[in-house]
């Protein structure tokens, strides 16, 4: 499939007290926060051509299990006039997922939080509690203690099922405008984007739904208003910080996969080969082997170049990447590999980086 190489950024809002917090101010009443404001659409618009649900059901069915997210933290670079360092407050979105409490966003909104405060729909007041989050696939999963009766988790729908062209909605809070619903298709399928800490992540979903600063950790939902999504990343050129039509979502497969983990372990695991690579004519060529890694074990070389794994072919390092991000770690792996013009098999057994 294509994937992309351009340049994105990620959503979360920049600290407020500056030009968020300046346009923001503008559309709220007597300073009691954002208004809830919903993007309206004529009925020709793509959800509401070809799914039995119009955006305004998918809206009501699914807005309650929306919340806003704001994030204290103390950076390293933010100091008064007189050294002292000062609170930074970043505002992004998040999904309920059960009855329990827990919420998922991603995890670059989270990501330094001293502390981390949660609005319902409803309009109350929560302090939130990370539950575990994780940089690779930019998930994360946070706790409030609401009764059962006060939450609306959202379902996770098959993001595997999807096809382009097909109808998408994001529901979030762009520059602290809560509960914002936008609209749109899937633009394309298997873009990778890269994680906050410099990984690939796979299979992301590109549309053209607008999303901006302050919609990610929000839900991306198909015509059904299942979410098939976080909306987490915006293309960016340097010339614009805003939407532009072309915005990613981290697809639900992997999302309730992580979400689950954390839960459950606090932490997330994914399989770790240990080398790093780049594209060449017929494969992908090794330019490092970390020491004491799966690829060492199994006798790796620096200039090999993987031509196959597990007996499937591939042509460049991002092939390599996602048949071995498919696997877990502890499971065995077959490569196949050219060294000095010949074709040699390799077996490794995979490490884990959680």
């Amino acid at each position: 499939m294509t994937r992309t190489t351009q340049a994105v950024a990620l959503l979360a809002s920049a600290a407020l007290g500056a030009g968020v917090a300046a346009a923001a101010v503008v559309l709220t009443d007597g300073g009691a926060g954002p208004a809830s404001t919903t993007t309206v659409l004529g009925a020709a618009s793509p959800a509401d051509a070809t799914s039995g649900r119009s955006i305004a059901d998918i809206y009501r069915s699914s807005v309650d299990g929306i919340v806003e997210i704001k994030v204290s933290s103390t950076g390293a670079q933010s100091t008064s006039p007189f050294g002292q360092p000062q609170a930074q407050v970043a505002q992004g979105t998040g999904f309920e997922i059960d009855a329990k409490g827990d919420i998922v966003t991603n995890a670059h909104v989270v990501s330094g939080a001293q502390s981390i405060s949660v609005q319902t729909h409803d309009g109350k007041t929560y302090r939130a509690t990370l539950v575990g989050s994780d940089a690779t696939t930019d998930v994360a999963v946070i706790h409030i203690d609401a009764s059962a009766g006060d939450l609306h988790p959202l379902a996770f729908g098959d993001s595997t099922a999807l096809e382009v062209g097909d109808p998408v909605v994001a529901i979030g809070d762009p520059f602290g405008l809560a509960d914002s619903v936008s609209a749109g298709i899937v633009s394309a399928l298997g873009r990778t984007i890269t994680s906050p800490d410099n990984r690939p992540i796979e299979d992301a979903i590109q549309t053209d739904a607008a999303i901006n600063h302050g919609n990610s950790g929000g839900a991306l939902l198909n015509d059904q208003g299942e979410v098939i999504g976080i909306t987490s990343q915006i293309y960016a050129d340097g010339s614009t910080s805003g939407n532009v039509g072309i915005g990613f979502a981290v697809p639900s497969a992997t999302v309730e996969r992580i979400a689950g983990e954390l839960i459950a372990n606090g932490h997330a695991s994914h399989p770790f080969l240990g080398v790093s690579l780049a594209d060449t004519d017929g494969g992908a060529r090794i330019t490092q082997v970390r020491s004491g890694s799966a690829a060492a074990s199994a006798g790796l070389r620096t200039g090999d170049v993987i031509t196959a794994v597990d007996d499937q072919a591939v042509s460049a390092a991002g092939d390599v990447v996602e048949r071995i991000l498919a696997l877990s770690a502890g499971d065995s792996v077959t490569l196949t590999v050219q060294r000095n013009g010949a074709l040699i098999t390799v077996h490794a057994t995979l490490g884990s980086t959680g």
